[in-house]
């Protein structure tokens, strides 16, 4: 193979490569839920570590671009980025999907009764409440511990060593919260 024929054969091929970058979109939405950040990253764990405080679900969020693993936002003019730590079986466009929403989920969030309203203003679940509003509280459940986010139980995390389980009805509400005493006292709202 002669050098011209191996440069024209390598430039095909990393350009083949940075395709699927370069095709992924940028956008405008909502954030779809709350969100903990440190100031510049935000896990899909959604950890309540030490400094971290609530971006709360309906800020105007806008994709900006994609990065090895994470997703990078801007959130009410504020740089961020969100890693995809857990959840790498979805391809970075649909990661990015699941917590930037095309829809402001603010009239809906404003429709729910004020118990509701104010567990997911301060990041806590409570029994009755939907998936959505689940969602809304805590973020979504990493999918690598949670293959189905319909399933009964959903399995997420307030640190690396602090489970705690939400358990759903036939209606697909909230009907038991199974963790250990320090952390329901961090996450649920009674």
């Amino acid at each position: 193979m002669s050098l011209r024929t191996t440069a024209v054969a390598v430039a095909a091929l990393l350009g083949a490569l940075s395709l699927p970058a370069a095709a992924q979109p940028t956008f405008d939405g909502f954030l779809c839920c709350n969100m903990r950040t440190d100031g510049s990253w935000i896990s899909d764990g959604n950890y309540a570590e030490s400094g971290k405080r609530i971006i709360p679900a309906g800020t105007p969020a806008r994709v900006t671009g994609y990065g090895r693993n994470r997703v990078q936002v801007e959130l009410n003019g504020s740089k961020q980025a969100i890693g995809n730590d857990y959840s790498r079986d979805l391809n970075l466009e649909a990661f990015a999907r699941r917590y930037v929403l095309a829809e402001d989920p603010g009239p809906t969030l404003a429709s729910y009764p004020l118990r509701i309203r104010e567990a997911i203003a301060a990041g806590k679940v409570t029994r009755g409440m939907t998936r959505q509003q689940a969602r809304m509280a805590v973020g979504w459940p990493v999918s690598s511990e949670n293959a189905n986010p319909e399933a009964k139980v959903l399995r997420h995390w307030l640190s690396s060593f602090a489970e705690y389980q939400l358990v759903f009805d036939a209606d697909g509400r909230i009907s038991d919260i199974n963790t250990d005493p320090a952390t329901r006292n961090a996450v649920v709202m009674e």
